[in-house]
């Protein structure tokens, strides 16, 4: 049965999904956009005490509230942070880039493409141009977006002398024959149909600037929620209503986030008045704090999938036998109960468990050590030694490390751990090292392939490179009818499954922990999509 063409998008945000190439059918859950990263202290010195007092949640407390400075706790990166919205890597950077800049298309809570700075979009019948209309919005100096500050960020995002992380999603656009049509029209040529070109839309690190910028650290200009105050890397950012912003001025009249890297400066800052809103909180501290009425605690269930990397062009792992015998080593079950304290559930050496696409008829993959043990034999891998980077960069890293050194002691391999920065640990494992711990926020699977599956994608960990796989991915990108495109990405899946770089043991919740007087914050938007981490539509009660 052949799927019909899609539709143009909605105007709203709301009805903005093209249900005949719908984003992800969630069974209630998942899972980076790489993660939050960084050492240093809370910036409070400023801080006197709680925003506002707030009240017990309650039926008076339902309506929105204008004013006030939220402050939200983030681990950051250190004095290398940067504001500029394409070279983004980390969770608090992508929470920075929602509050200042817009993206044409960003993911629902389903992972659909909701448009944003488009109003609409429209293929031809080919699928290989397609015709987006831009709303009427303007930047914070007044200056309206435009046709060109589209055709300009993309192709910033694209150029080969870079590594924005973006890139390898704008890949399908022919951006020398895309062209303005109008103020606000741009007419994308594709290099290739593309149906689901509106996930290239709302891909990470697609933010519109302003065409010709290039610095963004000292008064960065876009046209988000919150225009810019001021910028102290590895500390504070602070920003301050934006009244003329397209999607309504945001009930707050300040936003400012502040870097804590420790888990317990994030709690204690909380706890203390200091902070309303701690992003990315352990299982144990959720549950510590569950039942106390001191804070809130909003749980994103199995939002992050959890994974080892290894590198598959190097040795031990350049031999698909031992990454075939590492799958085995590791009991799933007891890594979500250890390292997850049971928050989460087994994962099967896939990326985006319960979303569209996902190869859910593949077997669940179990420990056995005996054929681990075997497939290391006939790889003359015997005794192997390799060392796992890991860091208390992310929930659970630190305790996966241990549990799975001790689960690969039994299949006679010696895992030696070694911790890493927190500051530098998602830049140095890209590249550096053989096995490491790694995690993810969401996205559609195809925009997982995209930006770390690819031989020329710019995040790709494990270092997977098979040009017969780029082309399964470029023609499932092609293909029109939706049975047949999830046929290619079953294909890819069960290559992955049995010889990719990406152990996927687990997918755990996302804990926050908010102040009682905050209010609007979404309970049901994994880590990466439109209302996780947004601030604009929150109030103190």
């Amino acid at each position: 049965m052949t799927a019909p063409a899609p539709a143009p998008a909605s105007a709203s945000a709301s009805a903005g999904r093209d249900e005949r190439f719908p984003g992800l059918r969630r069974r209630g859950f998942l899972a980076a956009a790489g993660g939050a990263a960084g050492l240093g202290a809370l910036a409070l010195a400023g801080c006197s005490g709680p925003a506002s007092t707030g009240t017990a949640p309650g039926k008076g407390d339902t309506t929105p509230r204008r004013g006030g400075r939220l402050r939200a706790a983030f681990a950051g990166g250190g004095a290398s942070e940067t504001l500029d919205p394409h070279l983004g890597n980390l969770f608090v950077d992508a929470a920075r880039s929602k509050a200042l800049f817009d993206k044409l298309a960003d993911y629902g809570a389903d992972l659909a493409a909701v448009p944003r700075l488009a109003e609409g979009w429209e293929p031809n019948a080919g699928l290989d141009r397609w015709t987006v209309t831009l709303r009427q919005a303007e930047f914070h100096d007044g200056k309206p977006v435009t046709a060109a500050d589209v055709l300009y960020s993309y192709r910033r995002i694209a150029d080969p002398a870079k590594a924005y992380r973006a890139r390898a999603s704008l890949e399908p656009i022919d951006l020398k024959a895309s062209r303005a049509t109008g103020t606000r029209t741009v007419e994308f040529v594709l290099k290739r149909p593309t149906a689901e070109f509106p996930n290239v839309l709302a891909a990470f690190g697609t933010s519109i600037v302003q065409a010709g910028a290039t610095a963004f650290d000292r008064e960065p200009i876009g046209s988000g929620p919150f225009r810019f105050v001021s910028f102290t890397p590895g500390r504070s950012t602070v920003l301050r209503r934006n009244d003329t912003h397209w999607d309504g001025a945001p009930h707050l009249d300040t936003l400012e986030f502040v870097v804590a890297n420790e888990e317990s400066a994030r709690v204690n800052a909380l706890l203390g008045g200091q902070i309303e809103y701690a992003h990315e909180l352990t299982p144990a501290t959720g549950r510590a704090h569950e039942k106390t009425g001191a804070v809130e605690i909003v749980r994103l269930r199995n939002s992050a999938m959890q994974a080892f990397a290894m590198k598959t062009d190097r040795p031990p792992f350049d031999d698909p036998r031992v990454r075939q015998a590492f799958f085995l080593i590791a009991d799933r079950q007891e890594l979500v109960d250890g390292a997850l304290s049971g928050a989460g559930e087994t994962g099967n050496d896939l990326f985006g468990k319960g979303y569209e696409y996902y190869a859910d008829e593949l077997p669940q993959r179990a420990q056995d050590i005996g054929r681990a043990r075997s497939l290391l034999r006939q790889a003359g891998a015997e005794g192997l030694k390799v060392t796992l980077d890991t860091s208390a960069v992310a929930a659970g890293f630190t305790e996966a490390a241990g549990i799975f050194r001790d689960q690969a002691a039994r299949a006679g391999v010696t895992v030696d751990v070694r911790m890493g920065s927190k500051d530098s640990y998602w830049k140095d494992i890209l590249d550096s090292g053989t096995l490491c711990c790694y995690r993810s926020g969401a996205m559609p699977i195809e925009s997982h392939i995209s930006q770390r599956l690819l031989t020329d994608s710019t995040t790709n960990a494990t270092r997977w490179q098979d040009r017969a796989f780029d082309a399964l991915y470029r023609q499932a990108q092609s293909t029109k009818d939706r049975t047949a495109r999830a046929a290619l990405y079953g294909r890819m899946q069960r290559q992955l499954h049995t010889e990719g770089g990406f152990l996927v043991w687990g997918f755990g919740d996302w804990i926050l922990g908010t102040a009682r007087a905050l209010r609007g914050v979404a309970r049901e938007a994994p880590a990466n999509t439109l209302d996780w981490a947004r601030f604009d539509k929150v109030w103190l009660a």
